[in-house]
């Protein structure tokens, strides 16, 4: 069974159709910029453009990198075009591809579940944290599994200012940081976020992870286990195309042993 997840971040829009019962994509990804300024007419087209890529004409799944409610309205829009406060991002997304029907979720939701149920995160209890680090910093909390949505905690204040202006990967490359510079504002961000909800987990994703050997060692101090993320920048598809077949799109597959495989995302129906 195949589901479209597209992900729509900062600086890029990308997508592919994702093999639900492998739990990865079935196809490579296809990707375009984030159109800028990142106006809801923009990045539909944008998402249009990918979508239409692959031919696709069954159901969609797309993240958004804010506030989501309902599967549908956006709340808040820190990294894209302040219009997109209020849209119906669903029925936008769906008028832009001929009527195909849309879940919308917060990014870092999508990519937490995705790691959840078949990454990093499979199999784990307690408290558990993913936190995307791109062009802004995303979060998805778990406990014992199950998601707590639209957390957003790449917004506390860290030295007066969001904790993204200053440990995001945008800030590193915005500020030329050192991998040493910059795993030292992570590691504040992260005993921070640790004082407050004092998870066993921390998964870090984002496209940043897959060097995570550079960065993850030199931190010190943080009590929870880190660890990265498995399915890297393509978590946010997976898990995009997770959510529109949990919003009734089509079955996950079902395992008996939640560490073995894939099972149904709880939270998102």
């Amino acid at each position: 069974m195949q589901i479209f997840g597209v992900d729509i971040g900062g600086s890029g829009i990308k997508g592919a159709p994702v093999d639900l019962e492998r739990g990865d994509l079935a196809q490579e990804r296809h990707k375009v910029l984030t159109p800028q300024p990142a106006t809801p007419d923009g990045v539909a087209d944008g998402v249009r453009e990918v979508v239409r890529h692959f031919d696709w004409s069954g159901p969609v799944g797309v993240t958004f990198p804010g506030v989501v409610t309902g599967g549908t309205t956006i709340r808040t829009a820190a990294n894209v075009d302040k219009e997109w406060i209020g849209v119906d991002a669903a029925a936008l997304l769906s008028e832009r591809l001929d009527g195909l029907p849309v879940t919308v979720l917060n990014d870092a939701d999508a990519a937490g579940v995705a790691e959840m149920h078949g990454g990093a995160g499979r199999g784990r209890t307690g408290t558990v944290i993913m936190l995307t680090f791109g062009t802004g910093i995303g979060s998805a909390l778990f406990t014992d599994g199950l998601l707590v949505p639209n957390t957003e905690l790449g917004h506390l204040e860290l030295h007066g200012h969001d904790a993204e202006k200053r440990a995001s990967t945008k800030a590193k490359e915005d500020h030329d940081l050192s991998w040493e510079h910059w795993a030292r504002r992570v590691q504040k961000y992260l005993t921070h976020v640790e004082m407050l909800f004092s998870p066993e987990l921390f998964i870090i994703g984002g496209g940043i992870s897959r060097k995570a050997h550079k960065f993850l060692p030199l931190m010190e101090g943080v009590r929870a286990e880190m660890i990265p993320a498995e399915l890297r920048n393509n978590a946010g598809i997976v898990g995009a195309a997770m959510a529109a077949s949990a919003a009734g799109a089509a079955p996950v597959l079902v395992v008996e042993e939640a560490t073995e495989g894939w099972a149904e995302p709880e939270g998102l129906a």
